[in-house]
Formats: C-alpha cells, structure tokens, sequence
C-alpha cells in the first residue's frame, strides 16, 4: 500500500466521521427559517406558521407533520402576515388524508386573533389528520394544509438513524482491516521490532 492509497484511506475516514458527527443535518425541522421551513405556508402574499407541541412528552419538542407520540397535542399558528389578524381565522382538525371525507376532530370557529395566534387543544390518536386553517373571506382551494402522522413510522428517518451510521462503522471496520492486513503495515512493523 502506498503513501497515496494512505491518504486516500485517511481523507475518506475523516470525511466519514465528520458526516456521522453532525446528526443535526438531518434533522425534520430543526432550526430552519423562510422558504425551507415545512411549517410555513404561503397564500399569496400572506404567510402562516404551524406548531404542535406534546409537553407532557417533551417540553420544548415542536413538529410539524411527524407527531411522535398519541395524545393531547398543543396546535398553534402563527399569523405571520399582520392582515391576518384583522380577519376571523379558524382551524379545523379532520382524521384522515383527504380534509374533508373524515372525522372532525376539532373545530375552531373563526375569530379575529389580535395577538397573531390562533391555538387549540385536541386529543390525538395513532393516524393520518389534514389540519386546515382559513379564514371566511377564502376560496376553499386557497387554504393553507397541513398533513399529520401521528404516532408512525417515518421509514426515512429510520434510515438516516439507523441504515447510514451502520453502513459507516462497517465501513470504516472494512477500511481498518484493509489497512491492518497491508503488506505496507506488515512492512513497517516488521522494521520496528528489529
């Protein structure tokens, strides 16, 4: 094995273990802002931002899409745009993927929100729920979405925790026992014992 076949090795483990070494990349939602946050909607001009938070799980934990766990969920929305707190705005919370097929699971009645939040409390079971937020001057296609699993299996995410860190640490077993069983190595310790 050569110098060049070293750094090679050495540059491809490094760059490996600074990859495996920032999880935060990763992340569903982390601390992102403007056009890269999942949680904001955009209705022309107008803009909104949802949360829901699960305190009796986690205190600070907030979600957009992926609820972690079952059970009474915090659901916010920040009124980004001032416009929208001089309007009724309401939320209305249906099980299922289609909005309007499924069961109603809350119904918050359109009010003015001076304070730019609109928040409500609902009991969540393990399921799919379409969470749409309007106001009554909207046209039903113009209101802002939002698609909730609840207590499911995120298949990417189990891949990005699970799948990657394990294929690098076979790498990197694969690499070491490429470099333990060099002729180079075997060269080198050799001169050293003599």
């Amino acid at each position: 094995m050569t110098m060049t076949q070293l750094r090679r090795i050495g540059a491809t483990a490094l760059l490996l273990v600074a990859v495996l070494s920032q999880p935060g990349v990763a992340t569903a939602h982390g601390p992102v802002s403007g056009e890269d946050d999942p949680c904001l909607r955009r209705i022309g001009e107008q803009v909104v931002h949802f949360n829901a938070y699960q305190p009796q799980y986690e205190l600070k934990g907030q979600y957009c899409t992926d609820i972690p766990q079952t059970g009474d969920t915090f659901l916010v929305v920040d009124l980004a745009d001032p416009a929208w707190r001089n309007e009724s705005v309401g939320m209305r919370v249906v099980k299922g993927a289609n909005g309007t097929d499924g069961e109603i699971v809350a119904d918050i009645r359109p009010t003015t929100h001076p304070d730019g939040v609109l928040r409500g409390e609902v009991n969540l079971e393990e399921g799919v729920y379409t969470v749409t937020i309007a106001t009554e001057n909207q046209n039903l296609m113009k209101r802002p979405q939002y698609l909730l699993r609840v207590h499911m299996t995120d298949y990417q995410k189990l891949v990005q925790t699970v799948v990657v860190p394990l294929f690098g640490v076979l790498l990197v077993a694969w690499l070491g026992y490429k470099f333990l069983r060099s002729t180079w190595l075997r060269k080198w310790w050799a001169v050293r014992r003599s």
